[in-house]
């Protein structure tokens, strides 16, 4: 069967700063191992990209690497309001850090994002990392401003029904899910290996985020990587490597009868597309086996993380090939597209 090639708007390629975690070569090739041809790169790298001269960096560094088509974040700032704004044709959208993360992005004040709210052009997508009680301000402010505004990684069944309200009002609001917050709970992953932003949550936060489907416009894995040397510590770095087992826990899924197809491809594709603007990629697609099984295993993916919560799981769904503008760059468990074949979108922006 063939699927659609796959968005995934929130990833982290760990590059400029820490590519020991990930680069855009190898979390590239992950990406089209999982069939995502087009990944969206968050900002909270070192440096994080905060202007014009750091939104170069990054895609320069892209341009050389990338193997599947890619675009990047600019990361709100306490003071840099007028910096983003001048280069939000040549981004995919502006990313707010509300609560605690990973890198050196966050804003305490109501007034710093407020700033933010007003700067940053309407038409251009404002993602924001909020938690619980900050996901409700961040809300208030987005219909205080009147404008859209997407929330990223949703977990908890308090935030799913505070969604649903604001969508039931007529709110500019969409949101999206990671696998790690469907499959897993705070019980799964013993220590460090559990950590994560957001935290995994409870059996009844998961079982919400199911019952609450039809609120949820995309599936974004976060892929967050770590080394398993971090990991195994006891106060690890948050995060989970994701792009290469998003897929496979989807498609199980859809085999257990808790997902149709109809509600997959939506929320890896053609909702993403609408939400972040992204091109259609002509003669790009994913060719799966619906009834083939197979074993999760870090032992045989392309991240440098060398480590997934999800080892040893069996799925049913198996990735065959991916064909991206009509040239296959991935078949057989083998990416075959080089370093740099990916291209910048919005590429005529920049």
């Amino acid at each position: 069967m063939r699927l659609p090639g796959l968005i995934d708007p929130h990833v982290h390629m760990r590059e400029p700063g820490a590519s020991h975690k990930e680069d855009w070569a190898t979390g590239s090739a992950a990406a089209l191992a999982g069939g995502f041809t087009q990944v969206l790169a968050m900002p909270n790298t070192h440096p994080a990209i905060v202007d014009e001269p750091s939104l170069g960096q990054a895609y320069q560094l892209a341009g050389k690497k990338a193997r599947c088509d890619y675009g990047q974040y600019m990361g709100a700032g306490l003071d840099n309001v007028r910096e983003v704004s001048t280069c939000a044709e040549k981004c995919v959208g502006l990313k707010l850090y509300l609560d605690q993360t990973y890198g050196p992005l966050r804003l305490d004040e109501m007034s710093d994002w407020l700033a933010h709210f007003k700067g940053w052009p309407k038409n251009r997508p404002l993602v924001v990392h909020a938690e619980g009680r900050t996901l409700a301000a961040a809300i208030l402010m987005a219909a205080i401003t009147d404008r859209s505004l997407h929330l990223a990684h949703v977990s908890t069944r308090e935030e799913i029904l505070l969604i649903r309200a604001a969508k039931k009002r007529g709110l500019k609001i969409t949101c999206e899910v990671t696998p790690h917050h469907l499959f897993l709970t705070a019980g799964d992953l013993p220590g460090g290996r559990g950590e994560g932003r957001p935290r995994l949550q409870t059996q009844k936060d998961v079982n919400a985020l199911w019952e609450n489907l039809d609120v949820i416009d995309c599936f974004a894995t976060d892929h967050a990587p770590h080394t398993w040397e971090e990991k195994k510590q006891t106060d690890s770095p948050p995060g989970f490597p994701g792009l290469e087992t998003a897929l496979p826990l989807f498609l199980t899924a859809v085999s257990e009868g808790r997902l149709r197809l109809d509600d997959l491809v939506p929320r890896l594709s053609s909702n993403t597309r609408r939400i972040f603007g992204v091109p259609v990629q002509p003669e790009t697609w994913v060719e799966v086996d619906l009834d083939a099984t197979a074993s999760i295993t870090a032992a045989m993916m392309f991240s440098k993380a060398g480590w997934t919560p999800f080892e040893g799981l069996q799925t049913r769904g198996v990735i065959l090939k991916v064909v991206l503008r009509g040239i296959s760059v991935f078949e057989d468990g083998q990416v075959l597209a080089p370093p740099g074949s990916g291209r910048l979108i919005r590429q005529d922006l920049v």
